[in-house]
């Protein structure tokens, strides 16, 4: 729960531009202009206590204390090794830029290209940073790890008296964390009208926009053409999302999934072919942090399949195991390796396409980033099941149900009437144990106390005739859909036959929602017993069922005290 959490902190704050270049995040907490002017003000050069003057500071491997690239290293600063240092002197170039002794070819090009563009550069390294002045032995530079950019739409109202007043208005703290001059230079308070907000609470408060274009004519500027580009994050999760490649065809479908919407065929035609060309780019995120636990890079790969005519134009259908075995990919990845990148350029006809990035083998964990160029404007996004509960809704009196089973109540429940949580845990043990079709060790006492609270109507903690009636029968279709699932027969279920069930059991989730079940549910060998499946299922319907009571009027949100949410939360 806590990393669910933690995933929804990380989002929200990501909204609101945390990790932008206008606010980037301090690594470690680091300010650097206050442990520059504490090291000012008592004349000393600062000393990183994240990165101390000792051999293992420098890394592992061929960085390691014991590496022959790193013996005999001195420690010094740059003053101790020429009398004037400077960074860049007359400006960078990419010769400037040369590679050491370690593999590095990739950094040096990256760090190369920023040479090209002294704007780019300075958001790299900062500029006002010196050798000589106000010298205190730190310097900060910023790089991309959050993989995203804050958006900001400057609008006017033409009437000039109201503006906006959400995030990123004229008076938001968030200004105080960029630069004063260019704060200025963006924000100029005069009460004109005219106003910065985010490009997600633009989205979320307009519904229409017209735009108004300059005819080519009238444009006079050389600059080069752009291509559009699209940037989307996931995640591959062992028993959910991480599903393999075409080779293990029971769980390649359980992979994330991308629409590609492609609408503009290209301008020119260089090879004398029409279509579309973009280039797709799948990226494995943090692996160098799993190389210190012995992990190391994913042979990761994509595919792209070309949506039916039935799904055109639908969004919210994450395409089936049934859909992969009958349709050939329209386009791949030249081939699954395992590097940080894959890359290829491909050219297709207008037209909507599936995106299915995964690891060769299935129950991967891993984070990626795909990145999609496009010379004409594309859309991408992710493809995913909407979430939805068709629950049975149980209409019956006691005079509906048949003597036989009243009579079998009656001696089950004894002289009270009604069946607690331990009276259940009997009853359903001696039942499975006559089961051969299903291995279960019978239900747990939290399953037992789960079911009464669903169906407890009047608070007595016990089940009464109608109650255990209907309890019954979803028990029955529980072990229906168990059975028929679980189709080799091993009287079990793994957690990729999950997501089938909950479609049967009448649940369809996203993959978000998948993974956290697989991680509540299963056991260490991704097995999810017959009484895990009945507690989840359970939970599940009560879990709607408390949420479409405090929501009558549909709208999808609902609002909770503290109090009410520990009370839901301790079910």
């Amino acid at each position: 729960m806590a990393g669910i959490a933690a995933k929804l902190v990380k989002d929200r704050e990501a909204a609101e531009g945390l990790g932008s270049h206008e606010r980037a995040i301090k690594y470690l907490n680091q300010d650097y202009e206050a442990l520059r002017n504490e090291c000012l003000e008592a004349g000393t050069l600062f000393q990183d206590p994240s990165f101390p003057a000792i051999p293992s500071a420098l890394g592992f491997k061929e960085l390691g204390p014991y590496s022959s690239k790193t013996r005999g290293i001195e420690w010094k600063r740059p003053t101790e090794i020429c009398a004037d240092p400077q960074f860049i002197i007359g400006g960078a170039t990419r010769t400037d830029i040369c590679q050491g002794a370690l593999g590095d070819c990739w950094l040096l090009a990256a760090i190369a290209s920023l040479t090209l563009n002294e704007e780019i550069l300075a958001r790299v390294v900062p500029l006002n940073q010196s050798f000589q002045e106000n010298y205190a032995g730190i310097f900060h530079f910023q790089v991309e790890s959050s993989g995203s950019l804050q958006k900001l739409i400057r609008i006017r109202n033409p009437w000039g008296e109201v503006e906006w007043t959400g995030r990123w208005n004229d008076n938001c703290p968030s200004w105080n964390t960029i630069d004063p001059e260019e704060r200025e230079r963006l924000t100029r308070r005069h009460e004109d009208g005219e106003f910065w907000m985010s490009f997600s609470d633009f989205l979320r408060h307009y519904s229409r926009l017209e735009i108004c274009n300059l005819t080519p004519d009238t444009l006079t500027s050389d600059t080069y053409k752009k291509w559009k580009l699209t940037k989307m994050d996931g995640n591959w999760r062992r028993g959910s999302t991480a599903g393999g490649c075409r080779n293990y065809p029971n769980t390649f479908w359980m992979n994330p999934q991308y629409l590609i919407k492609l609408e503009e065929e290209d301008e020119d035609e260089e090879d004398g072919e029409s279509g579309c060309t973009f280039l797709v780019g799948l990226i494995q995120k943090h692996r160098r942090r799993q190389r210190k636990m012995g992990e190391d890079m994913h042979t990761i790969g994509f595919g792209i399949y070309e949506v039916p005519e039935e799904l055109s134009g639908q969004t919210n259908i994450h395409l089936s195991k049934n859909f992969f075995l009958t349709n050939r990919a329209r386009e791949r990845s030249d081939t699954f390796i395992n590097l940080r990148e894959v890359l290829n350029r491909f050219k297709l006809p207008p037209g909507e396409y599936i995106l299915v990035p995964s690891t060769f083998e299935p129950n991967k964990d891993g984070d990626f980033c795909i990145r999609v160029f496009s010379e004409k404007k594309a859309d991408y996004q992710a493809v995913d099941d909407e979430i939805e509960a068709n629950l049975e809704e149980f209409d019956i009196s006691e005079d509906d149900i048949d003597d036989g089973f009243r009579r079998l109540f009656a001696q089950l429940a004894g002289e009270d009437a009604e069946i607690s949580a331990f009276e259940l845990q009997t009853i359903l043990r001696r039942v499975l144990a006559k089961r051969q079709d299903i291995k279960s060790d019978g239900f747990s006492i939290e399953t037992c106390k789960i079911m009464v609270d669903m169906l407890d109507s009047d608070g007595s903690g016990k089940l009464g005739l109608k109650e255990f009636y209907i309890l019954w029968t979803k028990i029955q279709k529980y072990q229906k859909i168990y059975r028929e699932i679980d189709v080799d027969r091993s009287g079990t279920m793994n957690s990729y036959e999950m997501r089938k069930a909950l479609e049967e059991a009448g649940f369809k989730m996203p993959c978000q929602l998948h993974q956290v079940i697989v991680a509540r549910f299963a056991d260490d060998e991704l097995i999810i017993d017959f009484d895990n499946f009945v507690r989840c299922l359970v939970r599940l319907e009560t879990l709607f069922k408390i949420f479409k009571q405090l929501d009558p009027e549909n709208t999808g949100t609902i609002e909770l005290d503290l109090i009410s949410w520990l009370c839901f939360s301790v079910l």
